[in-house]
């Protein structure tokens, strides 16, 4: 590793699995009760709000009583000893990685949610976003701006990826690229190894199985998370 200083990481529901959040594709994954058009897209919560907002309500509730694995205690212990740069790209709308710790760097925030949190409510009134616990289904009021316009904040299928241009600058200054935990089919996280290799990173895989862009990966390592993670991040830091 005396080759790799800046480091982007992106992670995905093989991540949280071990710590009881359900996969988004797996075979009791997320969704297998309800059709993705139904509870995920800007077209189903203009049609059927309640149900929408239900289902999240269920979700933000459920992911508070879980804690993070060994997976997340790993990137977190590299993210507070790594000397370079270290970005982690989480697919995840849980907040296990900062509650393991990896948050803070040196000057920054270094865990970007590329589609959004469980835990945060968006204003379509005032734009803003809070922290959210509870409840959205009795549309409750903006802590902001006082109007009863909240909604998920979680990047549904059809809108765009938050901070993508803070990737692309992080996968072009990118010694190595290590993609955690993900399917290698929801775009355009998927397309991220090819950036990558294509700014000249080095890139590795670490997976419960192969994903469907494996071949892309210069190494792969397949396994349970929280062994695969903690002991990589050993290696990395020369443990």
């Amino acid at each position: 590793m005396k080759d790799i200083r800046n480091i982007v990481i992106l992670t995905g529901a093989g991540v949280s699995a071990e710590s009881g959040i359900d996969t988004f594709r797996g075979g009791g994954g997320l969704w297998e009760q309800h059709r993705v058009e139904d509870v995920a897209t800007p077209e189903a919560f203009a049609r059927d709000p309640d149900l929408v907002l239900r289902f999240y309500d269920m979700r933000r509730e459920a992911i508070q009583t879980k804690a993070p694995n060994a997976a997340h205690l790993a990137l977190a212990s590299l993210d507070r000893e790594w000397p370079g740069e270290l970005l982690i790209v989480t697919q995840n709308v849980d907040d296990l990685h900062e509650r393991a710790g990896a948050q803070i760097g040196l000057n920054e925030t270094r865990v970007l949610h590329m589609h959004g949190e469980h835990l945060n409510a968006w204003c379509m009134a005032c734009d803003e976003r809070s922290r959210w616990t509870g409840s959205l289904i009795d549309r409750p009021a903006c802590p902001e701006c006082g109007e009863a316009a909240l909604r998920p904040d979680i990047v549904w299928f059809g809108e765009m990826p938050y901070r993508m241009d803070e990737i692309f600058e992080a996968l072009e200054r990118a010694d190595l690229f290590v993609s955690i935990g993900t399917s290698g089919a929801v775009y355009p996280a998927a397309g991220f190894v090819r950036n990558a290799r294509e700014f000249g990173a080095q890139t590795l895989e670490l997976n419960l199985e192969p994903s469907q862009g494996t071949h892309w990966f210069d190494e792969a390592r397949h396994g349970a998370a929280t062994e695969l993670v903690a002991a990589w991040v050993d290696e990395v830091l020369d443990r």
